[in-house]
C-alpha cells in the first residue's frame, strides 16, 4: 500500500511540476517554440493522468498501446499543424 501511495504522490508533483513549467514557458523568446512545449507538456500530463489516475497501467496490452498510440498522434498532429 505504502508504494501505491508513493507512486501516485510522486505523478501528482510530477503533474503540478509540468503545469508550473508550461505556465512558465511564455518567457521563452520564440513563440511557436512555446507553444509546442505547452502541446508536448500537456500531452505528456494526458499520458501520465492516463496510466496512473485511470489505471490505464493495469489495463489489457491492447488498450494501453491503443491509448498510448492515440495520445502520441493527436500530439505529432498538433504540432504539425502549429508549425
Amino acid at each position: 500500500m505504502r508504494l501505491a501511495i508513493d507512486r501516485i504522490t510522486l505523478v501528482w508533483l510530477l503533474l503540478v511540476a509540468a503545469t508550473l513549467v508550461s505556465f512558465e514557458s511564455t518567457i521563452l523568446g520564440g513563440e511557436t517554440i512555446a507553444r509546442a512545449l505547452v502541446i508536448v507538456i500537456a500531452f505528456a500530463k494526458v499520458l501520465a493522468v492516463g496510466r496512473e489516475f485511470m489505471e490505464l497501467r493495469h489495463a489489457p496490452l491492447v488498450l494501453l498501446w491503443l491509448f498510448q498510440a492515440w495520445v502520441a498522434i493527436v500530439c505529432v498532429v498538433l504540432l504539425v499543424l502549429l508549425w
